[in-house]
């Protein structure tokens, strides 16, 4: 172990030029790479949450903010239906919505609906009425940000 002891007459000689070494750790690269890190971890985990690709339609609507107990529902073109990135067998969301447990507050967590656009209304309508009748009340619509001007309507 290499300590710099600068004592009086029975401590130790400095080295050559007069320094004594050095029992530092410079921890600073190391809290620079951990903030690179934490951004980069920021910037793609919003990325990674939609893993069914879909066109969603567009809208001018505000996004709203993500709560902590969600549940995903994805139609997709061919009418396959996903409940967060599992995709389920038809006729299986009514007994998968029924085992979905409630809150610690006893409400059902919220969902939020994204269908592709090329989907009839009758087929979201249809996933939307099995929603309510397993109990969830709270649906939230996804839609694509269109970043144009569009005339008003």
């Amino acid at each position: 172990m290499a300590m710099g002891f600068t004592g009086g007459r029975g401590g130790r000689r400095r080295a050559r030029g007069g320094r004594a070494p050095m029992a530092e750790i410079n921890v600073t690269p190391l809290v620079d790479v951990m903030l690179v890190l934490l951004i980069i971890f920021m910037v793609t985990a919003p990325l990674l949450k939609a893993a069914v690709p879909i066109e969603l339609p567009e809208s001018r609507a505000k996004a709203m903010a993500e709560e902590a107990r969600q549940i995903t529902i994805t139609l997709r073109r061919d009418g396959a239906i996903f409940v967060d990135t599992a995709q389920l067998a038809p006729g299986e969301l009514a007994d998968r919505l029924a085992n979905v447990p409630p809150g610690p507050d006893g409400k059902p967590p919220l969902v939020t609906l994204r269908a592709d656009k090329a989907l009839d209304y009758g087929t979201v309508m249809g996933v939307m009425g099995e929603l309510n009748r397993a109990g969830f009340t709270s649906i939230s619509l996804v839609t694509d940000v269109s970043g144009g001007s569009g005339g008003q309507r």
